[in-house]
């Protein structure tokens, strides 16, 4: 295993775990963590650690959304910058240039065979990637990513929604204030969001959602941007404590109802939470199973 400082497209400092098999090979599963979170984990150890038996790297890496809050640097247009980052300061869209990144870093060091991996938000950014590199036909890149695996995708606007009830429509318009005001990095009420947020980051969430959430299974909505991926897919869900609003196995089949991609491996894990503490094992065979098939 070794640290690697890369940069994301814009110019941003980010650096990563590279987990590496005992021989050379042309195959990495590239990570991207979810909400607050980091890569160091023991699930990336696990599924690390299953990669490399079956003569796979794995590289997990801290995208500029990790920890709760940070200071982020780099240089934008020959400016050094540091501003405000991580989870309650992040603009997802920005994502992009961090996976994007990621992908080219790994290109770089000589992979040829990528398979992008996200986990809850990460998952998000892993499709909106995929979806941007399609928008700009950057084919050279697409023609590298050979397989998608997306862990406990959320519906983030909608559990928001769900949880919120009545005072969701309040808590939006109080981050609208705030922005409009110029606060936009006023922390929300904790009672709003999971997570200490910002109000232009709620903003984002809970109204200028469109082009980053697309599993909202119950209204039907955005899932085109999901059946825009041709190469094959792993999705799965924890059945306790897992951020869906539907049991486990209704959902999963519902997911599987919509998903028009013929090499999708949809299913969800019994036991697992949202973070398959104490099913990593579990996890990475399936994972594994997946892969063989590619």
């Amino acid at each position: 295993m070794e640290k690697v400082d890369f940069l994301a497209t814009d110019g941003i400092e980010l650096n990563g775990l590279l987990y590496k098999n005992e021989t050379n090979t042309n195959k990495i599963i590239i990570a991207v963590h979810g909400m607050t979170s980091n890569c160091f984990k023991k699930r990336d150890d696990v599924i690390a650690k299953y990669a490399n038996r079956n003569n796979i790297d794995y590289f997990c890496f801290n995208n500029r959304g990790s920890e709760l809050a940070k200071y982020i640097r780099g240089k934008i247009n020959g400016r050094k910058i540091k501003a405000l980052g991580g989870m309650s300061y992040e603009n997802v869209l920005e994502s992009y240039n961090d996976v994007l990144g990621a992908i080219k870093k790994m290109l770089e060091l000589g992979y040829k065979e990528i398979y992008l991996q996200g986990h809850s938000l990460g998952s998000t950014k892993v499709v909106y990637t995929y979806n941007k590199l399609l928008e700009e036909n950057d084919l050279q890149i697409l023609s590298t990513i050979k397989g998608m695996i997306l862990l406990s995708l959320v519906d983030i606007p909608s559990v928001l929604k769900f949880f919120l009830k009545d005072k969701f429509e309040s808590y939006v318009k109080l981050a609208e204030e705030k922005v409009e005001e110029g606060s936009q990095a006023e922390i929300m009420p904790k009672e709003s969001f999971i997570h200490p947020v910002s109000a232009g980051t709620f903003l984002q969430y809970a109204r200028d959602y469109k082009d980053f959430d697309f599993i909202n299974i119950i209204e039907d909505e955005n899932l085109e941007i999901l059946n825009n991926i041709s190469i094959p897919i792993f999705m799965r869900w924890g059945s306790v404590q897992e951020l869906i609003l539907q049991e486990a196995e209704q959902y999963s089949k519902n997911v599987r109802n919509i998903i028009k991609n013929k090499q999708a491996d949809i299913d969800f894990i019994y036991g697992a939470d949202h973070g398959y503490h104490g099913k990593e094992e579990i996890l990475a065979e399936q994972i594994m199973k997946f892969l063989d098939k590619i």
